[in-house]
């Protein structure tokens, strides 16, 4: 290897670690100068605590096991809901890229129910199934069900014709063209929809809560909201946001995982 390759690497990692410590340091000296302009009354301490209020507040809703028992009422409920929409709409996303005809009988209700936004449907959701846990779960599949479709659509329809060939010319039945081509050739757009729906299933857990729950991260938010528990309402925030990052990470590894040729 010669000096100049070596010299180019060495920077390539130098860079690599600046960056690392870049993202690193940056929430750090966000938190750090949050606490100082509320000690120095820059920000109303009312509506923004400072930090140190607010890690006060986690350790006690944490030693309460309150912040627990929330975070296991919401995983259930998101999880839930996020296979309860998930799942159909990826076997129906594969029928309708497999199939024109069934793509152009769903097509126009597919394009006039998606714009409809989700929490506009709270109200008739609730009456067809009461104030269940099985509403919040249809309210966060609703929002996952549109995203995992469209995008598994998208996936199938701009495969390679060359795929649809070969399977052909190896008699290939229905069953084969779904796992073997359809399902594979689709994935990377498939975890574009998946990772869309995981956010919406997030966003809408807030909302699903608000009526009828009786814990929960998006309960505990309007409650806090309701008592003026400001602290608290802030961890919940902090909760949401380790989530979103959790989630993001484990679903970019699963792809990794499932689809080894993306990554090169």
């Amino acid at each position: 290897m010669t000096h100049e390759k070596r010299a180019d690497q060495k920077f390539k990692l130098d860079g690599n670690k600046g960056r690392r410590m870049l993202s690193f340091i940056s929430p750090i000296m966000l938190i750090i100068v949050w606490e100082m302009a509320v000690r120095l009354q820059m920000l109303d301490s009312r509506f923004f605590p400072a930090p140190t209020r607010v890690m006060g507040a986690l350790w006690e809703m944490s030693s309460d096991g309150v912040l627990f028992s929330d975070l296991k009422l919401s995983l259930v409920r998101i999880f839930g809901g996020f296979l309860l929409g998930a799942v159909p709409g990826l076997i129906i996303g594969l029928t309708m890229g497999l199939f024109p005809i069934v793509k152009a009988l769903l097509d126009p209700i597919v394009a006039a129910l998606y714009p409809i936004p989700k929490l506009a449907l709270m109200p008739l959701i609730m009456i067809i199934f009461g104030l269940t846990e099985l509403e919040k779960m249809v309210i966060i599949a609703l929002g996952t069900f549109f995203l995992v479709l469209i995008n598994t659509v998208a996936g199938v329809v701009n495969l390679d014709r060359i795929y649809w060939d070969v399977a052909k010319n190896y008699g290939a039945d229905r069953r084969n063209y779904y796992l073997t081509v359809a399902l594979p050739g689709a994935l990377p757009m498939i975890f574009a929809g998946i990772k869309l729906g995981m956010g919406m299933a997030l966003l809408l857990i807030v909302a699903a809560e608000m009526n009828g729950a009786v814990g929960g991260i998006g309960y505990r938010i309007w409650e806090s909201y309701a008592i003026f528990n400001i602290p608290e309402m802030y961890v919940s925030f902090i909760v949401m946001s380790f989530l979103g990052y959790v989630f993001t990470i484990a679903l970019d590894e699963v792809e990794h995982w499932i689809i080894p040729w993306k990554r090169d």
